[in-house]
């Protein structure tokens, strides 16, 4: 099986992580930080890190493409440095792209995203390269499925859907 990878930041890592995960397509994803300043970063000292999930798929199930539309599904990408309550630059919303095709996907992603007008504002998801990937601690890692009634502020928003694309888009 061949599988990809992506990074993405939109807030708390346990909720993103929690939704994602179920997807079909998704082969494993684990929590971390990223796009920021610090080595070996830690839940401590993360400096100006985001929380990330990486998240490898197997594309022949499930596009990069797919994946964007669920991100933006759970969480809001017109909030900037925030989801929820919880508030500063490790909240921020991020897609860490890993080679010029996911950059592109992302581009376009955002952009259908904004002409939709289904979004309370315009996207604010910063568009990086991704670098170095900071595993969470163990505690952090799968944190919604050991406690179940643990805190999240990701949701799935059924007002939140693009509309399908046609084959000539």
């Amino acid at each position: 099986m061949t599988t990809e990878t992506a990074t993405l930041a939109g807030g708390c890592f346990w909720g993103m992580q929690d939704l994602i995960r179920k997807m079909d397509g998704v082969v494993s994803t684990r929590v971390g930080y990223t796009g920021g300043d610090t080595e070996n970063a830690t839940y401590k000292n993360h400096g100006t890190h985001a929380e990330a999930i990486e998240v490898v798929y197997n594309p022949e199930k499930i596009s990069f493409r797919r994946l964007l539309e669920f991100f933006f599904q759970i969480h809001d990408p017109t909030t900037e440095n925030r989801q929820g309550n919880d508030r500063g630059m490790s909240y921020r919303s991020a897609i860490y792209y890993a080679d010029e095709a996911q950059k592109a996907v992302a581009l376009d992603t955002i952009a259908d995203v904004n002409a939709s007008g289904l979004w309370p504002d315009r996207v604010v998801t910063e568009l990086e390269p991704v670098g170095a990937f900071w595993e969470a601690e163990p505690e952090h890692q799968d944190y919604l499925e050991r406690i179940p009634n643990g805190y999240t502020c990701h949701f799935i928003r059924p007002d939140w859907v693009l509309p399908k694309r046609t084959a000539a888009e």
